[in-house]
């Protein structure tokens, strides 16, 4: 970058230095395509830089909670090639959550100030979830988007919507009035002095973690027999559950890491319009708590978070890059946390 010439660092550098370091903050910039627009130096964060950053601690804590996924970039890095960081995925909750507001309003409340919108909906009725693309306003094909999507818990049967209130009810939420004064500035102003933004973005990434207690293991199981995304989010909570690298072409990746060993799901997914095209790796297996029928802490290997590819063509109506995603396509890549 330019400013590296006279010794600055840009904002998003310095923003990432206050959360992992100087060493680790360049190696992601050196990891991840960045957009030039977003390297500027200036005491003040724009809800844009803010975002960047946000998305690119995401990017990184995937990363150390995927190997798989950790073993790809490291490749693509010794080969020199850059990740364009397409978007991030999370899994939320529509219903009771204590104090954590519920479904999709609980990221929106803090992905909107970041200067997101709503682009689309997107059903998926064989999951019971309504899925929503948020897109960047500013920079849309360079800031990576949200795919949030939520699970729709009065749509279970009843015993599996109260495992689900036994296991979300106590969910607590992190975001403390400085957060949302924070918030509200920035969606009023567009940025924040570096320092606010600093201290934003740790509660920021504070959020995409589960914030219940761990599971008891039959209401787990419940959970487990009518939904396997609910059993998931038991588990993982609002982590990542998948980041998506965007590659010109997909099918061919796909074939080179099955030769390479790499354990992806047996088809690409292809969009209604044919634009859009995703695959991905199985995801990696963790060990989490449970307790037991007498309250006993145990261990129990499940599915965690994966990684993804993206090939996206030109939409000839805007002569802009399809950035929609497509129901059908959702629907088959969530089967890799339950083919794990």
């Amino acid at each position: 970058m330019a400013s590296a010439e006279v010794g600055i660092i840009s904002t998003i550098e310095n923003l990432l230095q206050g959360q992992v370091g100087s060493a680790r903050a360049k190696a992601l910039l050196e990891t991840l395509e960045i957009d030039r627009r977003l390297l500027s130096s200036s005491d003040t964060a724009s809800r844009a830089e803010l975002a960047m950053a946000l998305n690119i601690l995401l990017f990184d804590d995937l990363l150390k909670r995927v190997p798989t996924a950790a073993r790809i970039v490291a490749e693509d890095v010794a080969f020199g090639r850059k990740i364009v960081f397409d978007h991030g995925a999370l899994r939320t909750i529509d219903g009771p959550l204590g104090a954590f507001p519920r479904g999709h309003a609980a990221f929106g409340r803090l992905l909107e100030p970041l200067g997101y919108r709503v682009d689309a909906l997107y059903p998926l009725p064989k999951l019971n979830m309504t899925g929503r693309a948020y897109v960047h306003r500013d920079l849309p094909e360079a800031v990576p988007q949200f795919f949030v999507s939520e699970l729709h818990l009065d749509r279970l049967d009843q015993d599996a919507r109260d495992a689900a209130l036994r296991v979300f009810g106590q969910t607590q939420d992190v975001l403390d009035s400085a957060a949302t004064e924070a918030l509200a500035r920035l969606e009023q102003e567009g940025g924040l002095p570096s320092a606010e933004a600093g201290a934003l973005l740790k509660t920021l990434l504070a959020a995409f973690d589960r914030h219940h207690p761990e599971p008891a293991l039959p209401d787990y199981e419940t959970l487990l027999l009518h939904s396997k995304e609910a059993a998931w989010i038991a588990t993982e909570g609002h982590a990542f559950n998948h980041a998506t690298t965007r590659v010109p072409d997909v099918e061919a990746l796909a074939q080179q890491l099955k030769a390479r060993g790499y354990p992806l799901k047996e088809a690409v997914e292809v969009s209604a319009n044919g634009r859009v095209r995703q695959t991905a790796i199985l995801a990696d297996k963790v060990s989490r708590g449970f307790r037991d029928a007498g309250g006993k802490r145990i261990e129990r290997e499940v599915p965690g978070s994966f990684y993804e590819f993206i090939s996206r063509d030109i939409d000839p109506a805007t002569g802009s890059l399809d950035l929609t995603f497509d129901s059908g396509n959702a629907t088959g890549i969530f089967a890799v946390t339950r083919s794990a």
